[in-house]
């Protein structure tokens, strides 16, 4: 019997490789001998660059970059295993997991880190690119990214505004004649789910712009901010990413590459797969499991349990999907090759409980699916 495990991290406690190893455990407490085969995942968030330096047996180049709040924080890139493809984890240089959460301020975390790590590895000679933006902690529409690579902004006096989403609207001309060349010379694969606009009831700052610490008065303000943004990338570029799906993702740095950069999007967990092998793996396999920290309607919009039991369901194999907590909504996920879904608390537990016993608690659980399975089977 052969069973592919694929979860995604199950955040705040366990990375993606670390639950696809408590499922192996509890897997194998049912028959020792199943052939498991671990192929970890992500969907474009956090853990991305991990998933898909491991699965081609690259490596990491850490790198100390400015942080979203201009405090220096350890970063890092990856580089596959082709020694060509340099991945950037957004997150890991400008993330909302970088603060605390008396620390989030849309008005002034930046993007500049982001940018500080592309330009590293431009000058360490890499020309293609894969961006993973999910987990920002900005709202500065690629400001600061855009800053650490030459481009400059400058106020009414002639003067470079600051970092922010506060100085967008300082800004009255553009000026890009510093800005990276090497830049044109590359390919940019941009990891995202997020289609929003930039701007209005749909766009970065109202949807997103609350979780990463905008009060209703932030979030009035940076949608401004952004449309001002918006009015003199289409000055300079022709581009108007005013209602471009896509360029609300991360705080708006997705309309940045939009902008400015030679770039494509494509579904972050699509990616992940198709450089994981994933569907090379499930030839043969007999179910899949897989999981992360919440399961609910939204994920269906791309996240990871969701991209790993459509690949599967072109083959007619069962999905069990492994979780914290189950939120509403979940029975559209039958419809797209999710069997079923189990969440792993045991028990009644504070978040803190179940946080620090979570590769316990996935390891039992999987152990009961797997009876449950095997049995069913006979």
């Amino acid at each position: 019997m052969k069973i592919v495990i694929a979860p995604d991290s199950f955040k705040g406690s366990l990375t993606a490789l670390e639950a696809a190893k408590a499922m192996e455990r509890g897997i194998k407490r049912v028959n020792p001998h199943i052939n498991t085969v671990l192929v970890p995942v992500a969907d474009g968030g956090e853990g991305t660059m991990a998933s898909l330096v491991a699965a081609s047996a690259g490596r990491i180049v850490g790198f100390q970059v400015m942080g979203p709040l201009l405090t220096h924080v350890q970063a890092a890139y990856g580089v596959l295993g082709d020694e060509e493809t340099c991945v950037i984890e957004m997150a890991s240089a400008s993330g909302i997991g970088l603060l605390n959460q008396e620390e989030l301020n849309p008005m002034k975390t930046t993007t500049i880190g982001t940018g500080q790590l592309i330009k590293k590895a431009l000058d360490d000679g890499y020309r293609r690119f894969i961006l993973a933006i999910g987990g920002s902690a900005t709202n500065d529409g690629g400001l600061g990214m855009l800053q650490a690579l030459g481009m400059k902004f400058l106020d009414a006096n002639g003067e470079p505004v600051g970092y922010g989403g506060s100085e967008l609207l300082r800004i009255v001309d553009i000026d890009v004649q510093e800005f990276d060349s090497r830049i044109a010379n590359c390919e940019f694969l941009i990891a995202t789910d997020v289609q929003n606009p930039l701007v209005g009831e749909n766009g970065a700052t109202h949807v997103f712009g609350p979780q990463k610490g905008a009060t209703p008065e932030m979030v009035e303000i940076l949608d401004n901010n952004l449309r001002h943004w918006a009015d003199l990338v289409e000055q300079e570029t022709g581009i108007s990413l005013h209602d471009k799906p896509g360029a609300g993702a991360a705080g708006g740095i997705g309309g940045a590459f939009q902008a400015f950069f030679p770039s494509k999007t494509k579904r972050g967990i699509d990616i992940v797969i198709e450089y994981s092998r994933l569907v090379k793996h499930l030839e043969g396999a007999d179910c899949v499991f897989t999981g992360e920290g919440q399961i609910d309607f939204q994920t269906a919009s791309g996240k990871t349990p969701m991209g790993v039991a459509e690949a599967a369901k072109s083959k007619g194999i069962p999905v069990f999907a492994l979780t914290g907590s189950i939120g509403r909504g979940i029975e559209v996920l039958y419809e797209h090759g999710i069997t079923s879904v189990h969440s792993i608390i045991n028990s009644p537990m504070t978040l803190q409980k179940a946080i620090e016993g979570a590769a316990i608690l996935l390891q039992q659980t999987a152990e009961q699916v797997m009876r449950t399975y095997m049995a069913a089977k006979r």
